[in-house]
């Protein structure tokens, strides 16, 4: 039972605190599940969050939902993943009630305009973040920059990206499987 109130704390906390939907998110799930509970490993929660991205669905709740399920079974992932969501039902139920009366407040423009600028630096940071922990060789540098370059040009869903560039690590990994056997 403890196990499960952690695990809904954790996620009601990384909920609660994020803003700027699942890539802002990262570097929070990373601080509690890497580095202060120590539930994962630094690969392993970028694995979960490729997969969480992968699947359909929200990446926050898709990730909350695995880790929770990986922890204790599908009573950790219903946990887990309504954790995630408590913070929002609550807020979003607050700022409908409220919304109208300041939509159009300077303040609260402003306020937005630095949040925004906030989450964009947390966002290249994990990015940055990422970047060390993946791009290990010159084969991973290509696969991020093709894959970084269709993203930006062409109008596909990143989950067939991902999928590509699985399929090209595969292929890759056998040629290189088959060239040492020839030798």
């Amino acid at each position: 039972m403890r196990e499960l109130w952690e695990l809904y704390w954790s996620f009601l906390r990384i909920g609660g605190l994020t803003f700027g939907g699942g890539l802002a998110m990262l570097p929070m799930l990373k601080y509690e599940l890497v580095e202060t509970r120590h539930w994962l490993g630094e690969e392993e929660i970028i694995d979960i969050y490729a997969i969480g991205q992968c699947t359909p669905g929200i990446i926050a709740i898709n990730t909350a939902t695995y880790v929770g399920y990986k922890r204790k079974g599908v009573i950790g992932g219903i946990v887990s993943t309504l954790g995630m969501v408590t913070p929002s039902l609550v807020i979003i139920t607050a700022v409908a009630a409220f919304l109208r009366a300041f939509m159009d407040n300077v303040w609260l423009q402003h306020a937005f305009m630095g949040v925004r600028a906030a989450v964009c630096a947390l966002m290249l940071n994990t990015v940055y973040t990422l970047a060390k922990k993946s791009l290990k060789n010159a084969f991973c540098w290509v696969v991020c920059c093709v894959a970084f370059a269709v993203s930006l040009f062409v109008d596909i869903p990143p989950v067939l990206i991902i999928l590509a560039a699985a399929v090209v690590g595969i292929v890759v990994f056998l040629g290189f499987k088959k060239g040492g056997e020839q030798s």
